[in-house]
């Protein structure tokens, strides 16, 4: 394939008056970007970047992140785009893994992390945003030429994006994203939800994600509009659907939880324009979609995948009442099985670990593919996920896999237990997880949450545990706590449960 830069630039052709992006009130026209992109690369050119050089970002939600994006596609280089309020050691570890070479940042990272020394960067320091010592201002990219530069060279198997696993269970690892993962997991969206030049595409999360990059990419390369949030709550995100008449957008099951909550509270008029929602990256809760489609009237999905393999499974609820606790059926080329421990494959309606063969799995982990080769049996990759398939082809989710608890040697699901107990009303949220214990090796411990204003007692758990658990999958301790450790996409972060509790319990 031609490299994504291109694509875009004959879409720009095409529609160059037409808004390309949106973020808060500040827009760009598809020529305009066309010029931007073509700005900044003869810039980088002209100050030492090089084919396959790889660039460091911390990357805030703004049009010259999206036009950073392109431009590095037109160049052939990778970049690594981080969440800025990283600490540096974890910034350093994610450049380290991702052989950074050059650094592309605002002001005030530069201002915040005086000792950039330690990054081990031999390439050039840019500042996004006006002028910082040791670093060349970026602003002056705007003096250009915007004659597009050719690389015959470059195409899709270039690496674009190498973006840090979410280390939710534990490290991160450098995920490469080739141009061509990027361009064939937009296309898959677009023809799984029947997006068109016409839609205008929502992205949510931070663009230093590969959900919020697949969501800006999905309409710049068919001509569309994408409209980008700087920053996520229940009422910027609705008050943004009705100003910009957002059509389409993915978000994760932490933002459709706070949402709903909204919707449930307020009188919210109806959302015309709003055609088709996504939900991502968690389960979400039965009694939280059931709000979403009663209130938001559109068609209501939920995807399964991760950020090796993209979406693997979708599901249109009401499509598919019967399977309302499912995350769907494989979308097209691709194949899900689920794989016992002693490798054999699980029958139906058995959990086991979900594995996934597509053709929009990622290029590998950068530098550690023996890691990568590792997690594939057969073409499939391991997800770390456990599930099961039911005998209609669709799939259920059930937790981590290193998240399982095994008490007195019998496995207990998470998942199996948090469903009860966030039917209690004063209930926000729970996480039920594994508790070290010299007899059993481990029992079941479970972290709530309650609602604002609410009181739970312990007994109150334990009688809905008791109605409807076995006895091995009670709780043989109960924490209550203010809130839960997540990451920048609201993933909650288990592996972190006990630190977290031992430093914020409120009692137990």
């Amino acid at each position: 394939m031609k490299n994504l830069a291109n694509q875009f630039f004959e879409i720009a052709d095409l529609y160059p008056n037409k808004i390309a992006v949106w973020c808060e009130n500040e827009s760009i026209t598809y020529n305009n970007l066309a010029n931007l992109i073509s700005q900044y690369s003869n810039y980088l050119l002209d100050n030492g970047v090089t084919y396959r050089d790889h660039i460091g970002i911390p990357m805030n939600n703004s049009i010259e992140s999206v036009a950073l994006i392109l431009t590095a596609a037109n160049l052939g280089v990778g970049l690594v785009p981080i969440n800025p309020t990283l600490p540096l050691d974890a910034i350093k570890t994610a450049f380290d893994s991702s052989d950074v070479k050059h650094l592309i940042a605002r002001r005030v990272f530069f201002e915040q992390y005086d000792k950039l020394g330690e990054l081990n960067l031999n390439g050039m320091k840019f500042c996004l945003d006006g002028k910082y010592e040791g670093a060349i201002p970026f602003t002056d990219a705007m003096n250009m030429s915007i004659k597009r530069p050719i690389n015959e060279e470059i195409g899709g198997d270039e690496t674009l994006i190498i973006t840090m696993t979410s280390g939710s269970t534990g490290s991160p690892k450098p995920i490469d994203l080739t141009q061509n993962n990027k361009y064939q997991r937009a296309m898959a969206h677009i023809s799984l939800y029947n997006i068109t030049k016409d839609d205008i595409v929502l992205a949510a999360t931070p663009l230093y994600h590969s959900l919020a990059e697949r969501l800006v990419l999905i309409p710049l390369l068919i001509g569309g509009t994408s409209v980008l949030l700087p920053r996520f709550t229940a009422d910027i995100w609705l008050n943004c659907i009705k100003e910009k008449k957002v059509t389409f957008t993915i978000a994760v099951s932490a933002q459709l939880s706070q949402i709903a909550e909204l919707l449930s509270t307020s009188s919210i008029s109806k959302i015309d324009s709003l055609r088709s929602v996504v939900s991502s990256s968690s389960l979400l809760e039965s009694h939280v979609k059931n709000k979403l489609i009663e209130k938001l009237k559109c068609d209501f999905h939920e995807m399964y995948g991760t950020s090796e393999i993209s979406t693997a499974t979708s599901i249109n609820f009401k499509e598919s009442l019967n399977h309302d606790q499912s995350v769907g059926r494989p979308l097209p080329e691709a194949y899900i099985r689920i794989i016992k421990d002693n490798g054999e494959l699980a029958p139906t309606h058995e959990i086991g670990e979900i594995a996934c063969k597509t053709k929009l799995m990622c290029n590998g982990y950068y530098g550690m593919q023996e890691a990568f080769n590792n997690a594939l049996q057969n073409g499939y990759f391991k997800t770390g996920d456990m599930g099961y398939l039911d005998k209609d082809g669709f799939l259920y989710f059930s937790g981590r896999k290193k998240e399982l608890i095994i008490t007195g040697g019998i496995n207990v699901y998470p998942s199996d237990l948090e469903k009860y107990v966030l039917e209690l009303p004063e209930v926000e949220e729970c996480a039920a997880f594994a508790y070290p214990d010299e007899r059993l090796g481990e029992v079941v411990a479970l972290a709530v949450v309650n609602k604002q204003n609410c009181k739970l007692n312990k007994r109150s758990i334990r009688i809905q545990c008791a109605r409807n658990l076995a006895d091995f999958q009670q709780p043989h301790k109960i924490f209550f706590v203010n809130e839960l450790p997540k990451n920048a996409m609201g993933k909650l972060v288990k592996f972190k449960l006990m630190e977290y509790i031992k430093l914020n319990c409120l009692n137990e």
